[in-house]
């Protein structure tokens, strides 16, 4: 009914999958300031459209009729379609991290994925995080579970998936309440989990930090508007994760770690809140390149098993290796860690879900070589061809610091200067964590 069929080309014929379709609106034209009503146009249908390099964006597909009721049947239909896409969220819990890098999550959020959860009829409930560990308080309250949303008396929504926008160390402190919460949920102390239970919901990662390692790793790009597409089409991607415990308590959940130079970087960053996110950054990397001293340490780890069907039972009893020396750096990652800075990943011979972590020992050389060591990741080249880097595929790992007396303590200054006394730093996702005694990791 809306002109000549006769100008309509039929080699310009299109055909839209409805799993690459995410919302239909009727379309209508309205006078300025109306907000109801208007002359029915047709239907607007919005997909997800694969661009390059990882990327996703929306697109949206005019169809023109100007019947009511031939509108309202494909309005009606196209709707109960999509409501029969069974993984896609109804309601998300969101925590948004106004201190992500230059202040930006806010914006971020309010601007490119607010407006997309709205176009797909997500109910959403926000929570601007005001302090650290904020997002785990409010977990704590949070009836979460794996159905259509509604809101309580307490204005906390029944959320079938969890959204963080910010940068690796927000996700990793949403993770770790997702994962404590769903162990406090099933019973089990929190002390010592040797047997943890799953997550009850997905956890949807928004980037809005300076690295967002979590974000690209997932996507293979940092862009908001695809992280955004792949939580309204429900796309779900298992990932590995981390125990962090001493031999008394659970530290807590986490997907990479580094111990040594990574963690002394970082812990002298944070002594430097004062400055600018980057020029901090660059001030304690090379500053801790200036000073770079080994640590003394004893590393313990359980090499992956593969089973086998043959497999007598007295082989297959686990097997741990130990290293004793001083190391430069050790890295201990669930997950490939893809960046900017590390496009292969840091640890690029892991993958997001295969069950193992990346062990990564950097033995004590000299600053040329470790620079050169260092140089690699942000090229093509292996970064681990050195006769003083080491990789494992492993279970779990045992970290014991030697602590140093006498002579060496004294050589030993910068250590004091960047954490407690007595503790040793660790990065955790990018989060300070500063520990005395060993670390098992699992």
């Amino acid at each position: 009914p809306t002109g000549d069929s006769s100008t309509v080309l039929q080699d310009e014929e299109e055909i839209i999958e409805m799993k690459d379709v995410f919302s239909v609106k009727l379309k209508r034209r309205r006078f300025v300031g109306q907000k109801k009503g208007g002359t029915l146009l047709g239907i607007t249908i919005f997909k997800c459209l694969h661009k390059e390099e990882n990327k996703l964006t929306d697109c949206a597909v005019h169809l023109n009729n100007l019947s009511e009721d031939h509108c309202n049947s494909w309005f009606r239909h196209l709707k109960e379609i999509l409501n029969g896409f069974q993984n896609r969220p109804k309601s998300l819990k969101v925590f948004v991290n106004p201190s992500s890098h230059k202040r930006e999550a806010t914006h971020v959020y309010y601007e490119k994925v607010a407006p997309l959860f709205k176009l797909a009829d997500i109910k959403t409930d926000v929570t601007v995080t005001e302090y650290e560990g904020h997002a785990l308080s409010v977990l704590k309250e949070c009836e979460l579970q794996a159905f259509d949303g509604y809101e309580t008396a307490f204005a906390f929504l029944f959320c079938n998936r969890v959204v963080c926008v910010g940068g690796d160390g927000s996700v990793s402190e949403v993770a770790h309440g997702l994962l404590l919460k769903a162990q406090i949920d099933a019973g089990k102390g929190t002390d010592y989990i040797p047997a943890p239970v799953r997550a009850s919901v997905p956890l949807g990662v928004i980037p809005a930090g300076t690295t967002n390692i979590l974000a690209h790793t997932l996507y293979g790009i940092k862009h908001a508007v695809t992280a955004t597409l792949h939580i309204v089409m429900g796309h779900i991607q298992p990932v590995d994760v981390c125990t962090f415990s001493t031999p008394s308590k659970l530290l807590r959940f986490g997907f990479s770690a580094m111990f040594g130079f990574g963690a002394r970087t970082l812990a002298l960053a944070e002594k430097h809140r004062w400055m600018p996110s980057n020029q901090r950054k660059d001030f304690a990397f090379i500053k801790t390149l200036a000073d770079l001293k080994p640590e003394e340490c004893e590393l313990s780890f359980l090499p992956l098993q593969i089973p086998q069907e043959d497999c007598h039972e007295n082989d297959s009893k686990d097997q741990w290796h130990k290293i004793q020396g001083h190391f430069l750096n050790v890295s201990i990652m669930a997950i490939p860690c893809l960046c900017s800075m590390a496009p292969r990943g840091l640890a690029p011979n892991t993958r997001l879900n295969n069950g193992s972590m990346a062990l990564i020992v950097v033995q004590n050389t000299s600053r040329t070589e470790f620079i050169k060591h260092l140089k690699r990741y942000a090229s093509v080249k292996n970064q681990f061809n050195f006769p003083f880097v080491e990789t494992y595929t492993v279970q779990e790992v045992k970290l014991q610091p030697r602590c140093k007396s006498g002579l060496d303590a004294k050589e030993n200054t910068y250590l004091n200067a960047t954490s407690a006394e007595g503790n040793y730093p660790w990065n955790i996702d990018g989060d300070l964590m500063e520990e005395a005694s060993e670390v098992h990791v699992r």
